[in-house]
Parts: C-alpha cells; structure tokens; sequence
C-alpha cells in the first residue's frame, strides 16, 4: 500500500510516517517510480508505535522496543534482553508517577468544579 493509504488506514500523518522511516521504525519498499510501498502488517506496527509514543516514549526507546516485539500480536520474542527490560521498568516507574500526578491534579479539579457549582450565598447576590 502506498504512504496515503496507510496514513488514512492508521490516522497518522503522511509527515509522521517519514519521520517514521527516518528513525528506523517503519520501513518501505520503493517502487521503479521512487514510491514508498508499505506491507499489510505495517498497518500493525505503525499502530505499536503510536501506542509506544502515547506512553510517553522517546522515539530512541520506542526503537530499541520495536525489534523485541513480534507485529502480529504485540508480544516479546526473542530479542528481548535483560537491559532492556531494566530500562523498560525504569519507564513504567516513569509513567506510574505521571499517573499519581495527573490523579492528584483531577482530584484538585473536581473540589474547584465542585466549589464552582454551589449555589452563591443570597448576600453575593
């Protein structure tokens, strides 16, 4: 399938997809016409990445992932190593603190909407 098309079938910018390529994450056969042709299962992988970087991945780790996990079903294979599975944990510590914080940010929130949706005393009025 041509850019265009996968661009549309994953929602992901023609311009994400380049970038893509340029770091080595997705690839693409040329056509004799210079074009880029994708695989059916690029469908899959562009969707992983789009995951990976939604977890607050850099692109640097989100390439050091991609070859440890099998496209088909997003499960590790083979290629999965010791150090990178440290690395990994490292991030998932990363990203359980974003969580905690974003909480306590919603907490915060829902008591200012819920101060904001009393009714105001008759003697403000």
């Amino acid at each position: 399938m041509r850019i265009g098309e996968l661009a549309k079938r994953t929602g992901v910018s023609v311009r994400s997809l380049r970038y893509y390529e340029e770091r080595d994450l997705l690839a693409s056969e040329r056509t004799p016409g210079g074009h880029r042709e994708y695989a059916e299962k690029a469908v899959d992988r562009v969707i992983r990445i789009q995951v990976l970087f939604a977890a607050g991945l850099d692109s640097t780790t989100v390439a050091s992932v991609l070859p440890c996990i099998h496209d088909e079903d997003g499960g590790p294979n083979e290629l999965t190593t010791e150090s990178l599975a440290r690395d990994l944990a490292a991030e998932r510590e990363r990203i359980d603190r974003t969580i905690a914080d974003l909480q306590r940010t919603r907490a915060i929130l829902d008591e200012v909407i819920a101060t904001a949706a009393l009714p105001e005393p008759a003697a403000a009025r």
